[in-house]
């Protein structure tokens, strides 16, 4: 006797089912209960994440209890009471005059509903809620299923609080997906592609399954299943009401976390309340105290579409984001790293940086500095990784720069990794002589990249996670964002270099970061050498880099070491800046003579101009310090005088120094004296927001 078709489909939904045991064992308690804890079990997610095939699940849970059922697809019921009516009581298998209300309402068994699509049915939910439901027998379970959470009134409504069980489905865990790949017989080395690609979403995982089971001997690439996006996309976003939101949509993508003010940015709109409040709206947008954000592959596939069908928007959303970012990093501490973490998450999809960063732990954590009751804890993680002797140099460091260590802390406080750094320019010669990796870095600077009075140099000698040690982890992204932090708020920082235990490891993300490897910093402790990467801030300043960065993730041509309109950058001597600014006050008013001044290409002017700005760009940004430096003098009847020496000779010039001695009815010789003190305490400024950042 042959098989039904419809056990042939049970059996085969089996077969391919993973996971959602949670799931399973609340609906299992629902329906055992003498009692229904609840009368509405609402599940909500995203489209293909999995609701339909977890009815069918539950269905199969019924009939092995015995329990009748009654199954409606929104889909196929025209949305009044009337059209729901008609198809339930098909679906119950009712017969006139037969009413499903009433039959219901005196069921006095366990009796299971379930309806899939519920969005579809939105106009009827208040009908449902008010009039349906009540009505029916407190054995009857109704199970709701859609894209959307429940409405509001559902949850302010104090009956129904206690009647209606939300669950929230997400993706499958990495080993359930595993488990699911493995049955649908894909090669194991095919694995992990395909789950960073999935991020364990259902209908992702059997779109690929289904491409290799319709081709033999392939290997799997992101590029290989277009189609997939495409796919996936519709499902995400099944109706857009208008380019307004698509645009919000696709914003939303590029960033880590969305808030309203970042999407006004983004967009260039004032009033972006209901955009956003779309946006929360939506079954695959997740909600943090900080901003919303789109599920892993919903962003993914939303960024690669975008990227693909219109890169130029692309880069424009990913630069107004930058824009954002960099206005926010004046913060302090957490809310500055946070808002670092989010500038580096706009990298997330360089293939030279991904692998390298922990995206989801790094926003999360403590960091702050060491105590002494830490202190054994991390000399017994530097002798477990590295040996006695580092050990023995970390207790060198901790003695003699103690404040230079950034711990890193579980929930209970207790040391999961640190940092260390050492601060060059301060460190007494017998310091750095006693530690092989600061004599190196020490002797590399005066041959290569000598300090000039005031400059900072820093290396980071030591860091590690307590059970990873170097390698990618959420301890290390951590480190990262808290050199990154360093860098960026160090006043008068001139160069900095970090050490490395597997240096070839780390070179794709440190070239990337335009790290350069130092071998001549090379180093031995112990019997292993480390390796060291270095960056000189004044030939790159920070702001510069951050730039550079950006303009190396939207790019789509191979990686440069410099952007080819980068201007290269100058390191002067403090008399050598002196001259040339003595040189630039004489030129202010001619723009083609400062065009060949060297303070174009000093730190001075390219950290406030980025490295893609142009020569007119360059020259109207000295100018414009030059005067605020100059506007600066006026602070006292001293520095007055010298005020109105310069301002006759430069910005308002008298014909001759003559005429501006006498406009200022002071005799010549005190005319010029005034001019060269004036002159002096501009470049003295100048050299100062050289070294230390103008703060503008």
């Amino acid at each position: 006797m042959g098989m039904r078709l419809a056990d042939r489909l049970h059996a085969a939904r089996q077969q391919h089912f993973v996971g959602r045991e949670a799931e399973l064992a609340a609906f299992d308690r629902l329906i055992t209960a003498p009692e229904l804890p609840c009368s509405v079990l609402y599940l909500h997610g995203p489209g293909g994440v999995g609701k339909t095939t977890l009815l069918h699940a539950f269905r199969a849970r019924c009939q092995a209890a015995d329990i009748p059922t009654a199954n409606i697809d929104g889909r196929n019921v025209e949305a009044s009471p009337a059209s729901f009516l008609q198809v339930l009581g098909v679906a119950m298998g009712l017969t006139p005059p037969a009413e499903p209300i009433a039959v219901l309402a005196s069921e006095s068994r366990r009796y299971v509903i379930l309806i899939d699509t519920y969005e579809s049915l939105a106009p009827l939910d208040r009908w449902l809620r008010d009039t349906f439901l009540p009505e029916i027998s407190d054995q009857v379970l109704i199970v709701l299923a859609g894209t959307r959470q429940p409405a509001p009134a559902w949850r302010s409504d104090l009956g129904w609080q206690s009647l209606l069980c939300s669950l929230a489905l997400r993706n499958l865990s990495r080993e359930e997906s595993r488990r699911y790949l493995s049955q649908r017989k894909l090669p194991d080395d095919q694995h992990e592609p395909i789950l960073e690609l999935t991020h364990g979403h259902p209908l992702a995982l059997a779109l690929v399954a289904d491409v290799f089971a319709q081709r033999e001997d392939v290997q799997f690439e992101p590029e290989f299943v277009p189609d997939i996006i495409k796919t996936l996309l519709a499902r995400f976003v099944q109706k857009v009401p208008g380019p307004a939101h698509r645009a919000a949509l696709e914003a939303c993508a590029v960033v880590r976390l969305m808030t309203e003010t970042l999407l006004s940015e983004m967009l260039g709109m004032a009033d972006v309340h209901e955009l956003f409040d779309w946006l929360r709206g939506l079954a695959f947008i997740e909600s943090t105290p900080h901003g919303v954000f789109p599920h892993d592959l919903a962003r993914d596939a939303l960024a690669a579409d975008l990227r693909w069908r219109n890169p130029a928007w692309f880069a424009e959303l990913h630069r107004r984001a930058r824009t954002y970012y960099g206005r926010s990093l004046h913060q302090q501490g957490n809310d500055q790293r946070r808002v670092l973490f989010d500038y580096v998450y706009l990298h997330r999809n360089s293939p030279l940086v991904r692998p390298f960063l922990e995206w989801k732990a790094s926003d999360t954590g403590e960091a702050d500095h060491a105590a002494e009751q830490d202190i054994p804890a991390l000399l017994d993680m530097v002798t477990q990784h590295e040996g006695a002797e580092s050990a023995r140099l970390v207790g060198h460091w901790l003695a003699v720069q103690p404040h230079n260590v950034i711990v890193y802390r579980d929930a209970k406080r207790q040391p999961i990794g640190f940092l260390l750094f050492v601060t060059l320019h301060d460190a007494q010669p017998s310091d750095i002589a006693a530690d092989p990796a600061t004599r190196a870095a020490w002797a590399y600077l005066q041959a290569h990249a000598p300090l000039r009075n005031g400059e900072v140099a820093v290396m980071f000698r030591f860091w590690m996670a307590r059970d990873s040690y170097q390698a990618v982890s959420a301890v290390q992204s951590f480190v990262f964002l808290n050199v990154v932090q360093y860098c960026l708020n160090a006043p008068g920082l001139a160069f900095t270099l970090v050490t490395c235990a597997s240096p070839t490891f780390w070179a794709p993300p440190a070239e990337y970061m335009d790290l350069v490897r130092l071998h001549a910093c090379d180093f031995t402790v112990g019997n292993r050498t480390y390796g060291v990467f270095g960056h000189d801030w004044r030939v790159v300043p920070p702001l510069a880099w951050l730039d550079l960065l950006a303009e190396r993730e939207i790019a789509t041509a191979p990686m440069e070491k410099r952007p080819q309109t980068s201007p290269t950058s100058v390191v002067l001597s403090q008399p050598a800046f002196a001259s040339a600014v003595r040189d630039a006050l004489h030129a202010l008013s001619h723009p083609d003579i400062l065009r060949s001044n060297p303070l174009l290409r000093s730190r001075l002017v390219l950290e406030e101009t980025g490295p893609t700005a142009s020569d007119y760009e360059r020259v109207a940004k000295l100018q414009a310090l030059l005067r605020r430096a100059v506007e600066g003098l006026q602070n006292g009847p001293r520095e007055m005088k010298w005020y109105r020496a310069v301002y006759h000779t430069y910005l308002q010039p008298a014909a001759t120094q003559e005429q501006a001695a006498e406009i200022l009815d002071v005799p010549f010789s005190s005319y010029r004296r005034h001019l060269k003190a004036g002159i002096g305490r501009i470049a003295e400024t100048l050299w100062q927001w050289e070294l230390q950042g103008s703060e503008t």
